[in-house]
């Protein structure tokens, strides 16, 4: 069931005008944006994908003053972005409560590294190093920043290279799976070398 939006009705108006400037779409656009992002959410298997797209909405009529003043771009691409960051807390929520019902504890824990954490950097470094000079510097540019500077940063990424924002998100994510794979590969070794 959704939950009651915290939008007063003024900012709800400001909401519809900075989503679309021509009044008579503004409410068009709102409703395919919110449809959209409860599509989304229950796409990632969200609890509350009504509730947790009035929140996005919310999220962003907090922030609207600074929006309109200080972001340039597609509102949407905004709304999407606090919806992605949503769904990554709505996770983490997850992973943290999770039951011990049925779950057998070691009596001793697990013999663990203390440079498993040095291992992965070092097999990082080299993984980046492997990656011609260009695409080194696009994927460490992209992960370079946090919170909005990470939204304004990326847009900004895509329209120098000439691309959308999520062409971008996508090449960057093909690269980062591939990093990935590179750094356990470099692990494996490692653990076998021992």
């Amino acid at each position: 069931m959704p939950r009651k939006s915290d939008i007063p009705p003024e900012r709800f108006n400001d909401l519809l005008a900075w989503l679309d400037p021509n009044p008579e779409s503004a409410g068009l656009t709102y409703l395919d944006l919110q449809d959209s992002l409860a599509r989304i959410f229950a796409w990632r298997k969200c609890a509350d994908p009504e509730g947790m797209a009035d929140e996005v909405f919310d999220r962003v009529c907090r922030r609207l003053p600074q929006l309109e003043r200080e972001f340039e771009g597609n509102p949407k691409v905004y709304c999407y972005a606090v919806a992605n960051n949503l769904i990554k807390e709505y996770q983490k929520k997850l992973k943290l409560n999770v039951p011990f019902d049925g779950i057998d504890v070691a009596d001793e824990p697990p013999d663990t590294e203390d440079t498993s954490i040095e291992f992965r950097e070092e097999c990082l470094n080299d993984c980046l190093q492997k990656l011609p000079e260009r695409k080194r510097e696009l994927i460490l540019s992209y992960y370079s920043k946090e919170k909005h500077a990470k939204i304004v940063h990326r847009a900004e990424m895509a329209r120098q290279l000439g691309i959308s924002v999520e062409t971008l998100r996508v090449r960057m994510s093909r690269m980062r799976r591939n990093l990935e794979a590179c750094i356990e590969l470099c692990l494996d070794r490692r653990r076998n070398q021992k």
